[in-house]
């Protein structure tokens, strides 16, 4: 497991870091060597909570080319602009949408984007799940009690956007009761994001 630390202020109540790890390594991999890419152009999907734009600000920050996230809520005519000038510019071009969110009306870039490079975040595996309810913990300056991720990973689904609510509600409970992060927290909060089934397994 690694991590990326975001050479500027992140803000927004973004990570300082991203957790590279089975789900997003490939295209982290890829994103550090844009040369390599067909038409200069890259697609970056995923899941929400995945940390898309976390990786679009560090490709700007890097220097390495031109970011658009939320691309889908772009207007096509202007993303198929950006696409020619990346040709024209040789500076490359990362766009950024969520998942099956993304239906391109505009023939012309549909095309385009066909033929360039198609990256996606998959769903993380258990050694980043616990890496990344690490990194939201410290993000919250929530201290976890010793067995947190021992307890959580099994029960947590492998999605971003739980890993993340579920760690916001044990900070929220905690703070409620002026209680320490402990095993009955994490079991009530699991509860309230997962289900109380989900939260007694194992």
């Amino acid at each position: 497991m690694s991590q990326i630390a975001l050479p500027l202020e992140s803000g927004d109540n973004l990570p300082s870091r991203i957790v590279v790890g089975a789900g997003n390594r490939s295209a982290v991999d890829a994103l550090a060597r844009p040369q390599d890419w067909p038409f200069r152009t890259a697609v970056l999907l995923g899941p929400p909570r995945s940390g898309k734009s976390l990786l679009a600000r560090w490709f700007e920050a890097e220097g390495r080319g031109e970011a658009i996230d939320g691309a889908q809520d772009w207007d096509e005519t202007e993303l198929f602009h950006r696409w020619n000038r990346a040709q024209e510019g040789g500076r490359p071009l990362l766009l950024v949408a969520d998942d099956a969110e993304w239906d391109i009306a505009l023939p012309d870039l549909r095309s385009r984007l066909g033929g360039s490079l198609q990256l996606a975040i998959a769903p993380p595996d258990d050694a980043m799940v616990a890496e990344l309810i690490a990194a939201h913990a410290e993000q919250r300056r929530l201290v976890l009690a010793d067995g947190a991720a021992s307890y959580l990973v099994p029960r947590l689904t492998r999605s971003y956007a739980a890993i993340e609510r579920v760690v916001a509600e044990i900070d929220r409970i905690s703070l409620e009761r002026k209680a320490p992060a402990t095993m009955s927290i994490w079991r009530d909060a699991l509860d309230a994001v997962e289900g109380p089934e989900q939260a007694r397994l194992l």
